[in-house]
């Protein structure tokens, strides 16, 4: 055998192995997250912190999905997210695998949804994959070519932009679980969203990359008008949970926006190179200075 066939059979194994590694890891996981899912049953709750676990979630929130699936009355099994990068981080990867719920997901990226296409977990469960921008102009038409149900069990909404004008368009389904990132930087007072931009660019429209999406009292307002009832946020403070009023009982129960809100407290501000700056508190929002933005209330243009 020559030096190069060797050198691929040897690269060859090391992928194999890590990806037996990869897979043992995983179930492990898996195995642990299944024990904690029974205690949730029926538990009722000052905060979502206190049902909080991660498997394939950035954060806590497989938890408190798995509290809410599993004390909510859920029509369909069917989950909708965006933008879900290449899922490695996502909030219903762990619903599918472990609850078996079918679900769309989207991302603008082709190759981090060739990814997901060339997973195991792609062929093993019912998940639609499509790359595509998503903009308040096509996101009903893309949902629509899913052939989902219109009662659906979750949506979430992580843009990462125009997630406030995204969710206020979509009529073509009906989530009993609305999750949706919300930019803790704008604080809980204002209801206040960027100004609607189709190709809006998260990295693209300020360099500090602090300046997008939407403030909670503005995912609160448009949650009220829609028929949603605010549940709590994650512990990181980036997820906003609602609830059709319908749908609650007496585990799964309203909360005030001031006892739910959480304050992010990551820092991933950066300057005009590129550079994290490791800002926090107030010194977030004062980076942001004269930024406009739309108070959902009024519809009137202010600045940050």
């Amino acid at each position: 055998m020559s030096i190069l066939n060797t050198g691929r059979s040897v690269k060859k194994e090391i992928s194999s192995l890590k990806k037996l590694h990869t897979q043992q890891n995983e179930e492990l996981k898996l195995l642990i997250a299944k024990g904690l899912i029974k205690p949730l049953l029926g538990k009722t709750i000052q905060s979502l912190r206190e049902v909080e676990f991660k498997v394939f979630s950035q954060f806590g929130d497989d938890g408190i999905i798995q509290w809410l699936v599993n004390n909510l009355d859920i029509k369909n099994n069917v989950f909708i997210e965006f933008g879900v990068e290449d899922y490695e981080e996502s909030n219903t990867r762990f619903l599918m695998i472990n609850d078996n719920w079918s679900g769309l997901v989207m991302d603008a990226s082709d190759k981090n949804v060739a990814r997901i296409k060339n997973s195991d977990y792609h062929w093993r469960h019912d998940l639609q994959a499509k790359s595509t921008f998503v903009t308040k102009e096509n996101i009903n038409q893309l949902i629509t070519e899913a052939n989902l149900p219109s009662e659906i069990g979750l949506l979430h909404v992580d843009l990462d932009g125009n997630d406030y004008w995204v969710w206020d368009a979509i009529d073509s389904v009906d989530p009993t679980i609305f999750i949706g990132e919300y930019n803790s930087v704008f604080g809980e007072t204002r209801p206040i969203t960027i100004p609607y931009n189709p190709s809006f660019i998260r990295t693209e429209a300020h360099y500090s990359n602090l300046y997008f999406g939407a403030s909670i009292k503005a995912l609160h307002h448009l949650a009220a008008k829609k028929g949603y009832a605010f549940v709590g946020c994650n512990s990181a403070g980036n997820n906003a949970y609602f609830v059709k009023e319908e749908k609650l009982n007496d585990v799964v129960k309203e909360v005030s926006l001031e006892s739910g809100f959480v304050c992010s407290k990551f820092r991933e501000s950066r300057n005009q190179q590129g550079e994290l700056t490791y800002l926090s508190g107030g010194d977030r929002l004062a980076a942001l200075k004269g930024l406009p933005v739309i108070n959902v209330e009024t519809g009137k243009t202010e600045t940050l």
